[in-house]
């Protein structure tokens, strides 16, 4: 925990604080791309590397949070380079925005060929997540207050990815309004 942290802690006598920096959520994960992770190319499986993703977002959003988080939503993923047999795949994840009960968070991958030691930025992607209470409905988290250039970025351009999802749950919602929930032979 920070300093900024602590001294919040100490300040309000319990663990929820008003705000937080993302290096606070930072989550790494690193794994050897092995042959039961890669298809018929010899490159990982997309569900493989988004269950890695998934894994190491939710991480970062505990961390923010400090309570329960359940995934609201991947709002993307961005497959740039292929991920090859025997790379390796370094995650790191963070908060880059909160609102009052959400969170989004932000996921590089990036590959290294350990015999040549080429790093490339693989993968990014974003995903949304809520925050739980002890009776599992939607409670508030800390705010962010980015510190560097590309926390500040990623903070500013987050209006309008929010502002993007909003209307693309509108149309989710009018979609699925418009859908049987009967078998496909009736």
């Amino acid at each position: 925990m920070s300093t900024d942290s602590q001294m919040r802690d100490k300040n309000n006598n319990s663990s929820r604080v008003d705000f937080r920096h993302p290096i606070e959520s930072r989550a790494i994960k690193v794994s050897m791309v092995l042959p039961p992770d890669t298809n018929h190319y010899g490159t990982m499986f997309g569900g493989r590397l988004m269950s890695y993703i998934d894994d190491v977002a939710t991480i970062s959003a505990t961390r923010h949070s400090r309570c329960a988080v359940v995934t609201a939503s991947t709002d993307s993923v961005d497959f740039i380079r292929p991920v090859r047999l025997g790379n390796t795949v370094c995650l790191e994840s963070f908060v880059t925005f909160a609102g009052r009960t959400s969170m989004e968070v932000f996921v590089k991958v990036t590959t290294e060929d350990l015999l040549t030691g080429k790093r490339e930025v693989s993968t990014t992607a974003f995903l949304t997540f809520v925050a739980l209470d002890e009776t599992n409905r939607p409670t508030e988290v800390p705010k962010i207050v980015p510190q560097s250039r590309m926390e500040q970025q990623l903070y500013e351009t987050a209006v309008a990815r929010v502002s993007h999802r909003l209307e693309r749950r509108k149309e989710q919602t009018q979609l699925i309004s418009s859908l049987g929930t009967g078998f496909p032979w009736e």
